[in-house]
C-alpha cells in the first residue's frame, strides 16, 4: 500500500462486499455483546455460530452483533431473524446450544423451543 488512496479503495471494496453478503442473506443472527452480554458469556457463542456457518458453507447465513437487547438476566442472547418468519430468541446460550440453534434452526428449519425466551419465561 502506498497511498491514503489505494486504503481508501480496499475499504469500500471490502464493504462493498459486506453490503452484498448482507442483502443475499436469508438469515441473520445476532448475538448481543453489550457488556452485560460479553460478561455472561458471549464471545464464545458469537465465536461458535460464525465457525458453524462457515464450516457449514451457509453463505445465506450473516452472523453479526448488537448491543444490549435489553433483558440482562438472560444473557447471552442470540435472536435469529428470517424472511417471512417471527423473530426467535435464545437465551442463556452457551457454544454447545449455539451449535444445536445452527444445526436444528437454521439447517433444519425447526426452531429449539427450549431454548426460547418464551420457555424461559414458563419457569
Amino acid at each position: 500500500m502506498k497511498s491514503l488512496e489505494e486504503l481508501k479503495k480496499l475499504r469500500d471494496e471490502a464493504l462493498e462486499k459486506i453490503d452484498l453478503r448482507v442483502q443475499d442473506a436469508t438469515t441473520r443472527i445476532v448475538v448481543g455483546m453489550a457488556t452485560c452480554g460479553i460478561s455472561a458469556g458471549a464471545r464464545p457463542v458469537l465465536m461458535t455460530l460464525i465457525e458453524e456457518v462457515n464450516k457449514r458453507g451457509l453463505n445465506e447465513v450473516v452472523v453479526t452483533q448488537t448491543g444490549c437487547i435489553g433483558v440482562c438476566r438472560l444473557e447471552p442472547i442470540v435472536e435469529v431473524y428470517s424472511k417471512d418468519e417471527e423473530k426467535v430468541t435464545y437465551v442463556n446460550m452457551n457454544p454447545e446450544k449455539a451449535k444445536k440453534i445452527i444445526t436444528e434452526h437454521i439447517v433444519n428449519g425447526r426452531v429449539v423451543s427450549e431454548y426460547t425466551i418464551g420457555a424461559e419465561e414458563n419457569i
